[in-house]
C-alpha cells in the first residue's frame, strides 16, 4: 500500500479518555463521517485480546469509509487485524525491525523529532513521518516542542509524506501553513469535541486551506 500524502490531511489518533455516552467505535465513525483521512488506534493500557478485537472492529469500520487504519506501536495486533499500517515512536521497536516483521505491503509511520531521526527512519523503511510536538500538548508530556525551523528542515530533508502532531486545534492549525507538512494529526481536538462529526468537518476545511497556503 503506497502512502498517499492525502492520507495525512486530517489524521485522527484515538484516545478513550473522552469515551462516555459513545463507544470509541461510535466516536471513530463520527470522525469518519466528518472527513478524517486516516485513523490511528492508540491503546497503551488495554490487554492484548481486547485490543485485537477493537482493532478488528475499527479496521472494518475504516475500510467501509475507504480510510486507512493504523495501529500504534503493537506490531502483533497490526498483523493480526490486517491493518493498513503500523506507527512507532523512537522508544518503540526500531523501524527497520518493524519493516522486517510487517513486510512491504503495510504502511510504516515513524515519529521523529530531528532531521537525523527523519533520514534514518526513511532509510529503514518509513512510508511517512509524524513530526512533533509542534505546539504544547498534554497528551505527550515527554516530548519537547519542535521549533518551526526544525519542522521545515525535516520537511525539506525527506521525500515521504509528513504529518504534524501535538497540541493542534482549530485555533492554531493555520499557523502550520507554509511549513511543508502534508496534514495534521489530532487527538483531543477531535475526540473531546461535543460534536465530533461537525468538528471534523470544520477541521478538514482548515487543513485543506493549510496545505494550499
Amino acid at each position: 500500500m503506497k502512502c498517499d500524502k492525502r492520507y495525512m490531511l486530517l489524521y485522527a489518533v484515538t484516545d478513550r479518555a473522552w469515551t462516555g455516552e459513545q463507544t470509541l467505535c461510535e466516536q471513530v465513525e463520527a470522525a469518519l463521517k466528518g472527513g478524517v483521512t486516516c485513523v490511528q488506534l492508540r491503546e497503551k493500557e488495554m490487554d492484548e485480546t481486547a485490543f485485537l478485537q477493537e482493532a478488528k472492529d475499527i479496521c472494518a469500520l475504516c475500510h467501509r469509509y475507504g480510510v486507512p487504519f493504523i495501529v500504534n506501536d503493537n506490531v502483533d495486533v497490526a498483523i493480526a487485524c490486517q491493518a493498513d499500517g503500523i506507527h512507532v515512536g523512537q522508544e518503540d521497536m526500531a523501524a527497520g525491525e518493524v519493516r522486517r516483521r510487517v513486510g512491504d505491503a503495510m504502511l510504516l509511520g515513524v515519529s521523529v523529532h530531528t532531521v537525523e531521526e527523519a533520514r534514518r527512519a526513511v532509510r529503514n523503511g518509513a512510508d511517512y513521518l509524524g513530526l512533533g510536538a509542534v505546539f504544547p500538548t498534554s497528551t505527550k508530556t515527554d516530548v519537547d516542542q519542535m521549533t518551526n525551523e526544525t519542522l521545515r528542515a525535516i520537511c525539506d530533508a525527506v521525500d515521504v509524506p509528513v504529518v504534524a502532531i501535538g497540541g493542534i486545534n482549530r485555533g492554531n492549525l493555520l499557523k502550520l501553513s507554509g511549513s511543508g507538512v502534508d496534514g495534521v494529526a489530532l487527538v483531543s481536538a477531535i475526540f473531546s469535541a461535543e460534536d465530533i462529526e461537525d468538528t471534523c468537518r470544520k477541521l478538514r476545511l482548515l487543513a485543506e486551506g493549510m496545505v494550499r497556503a
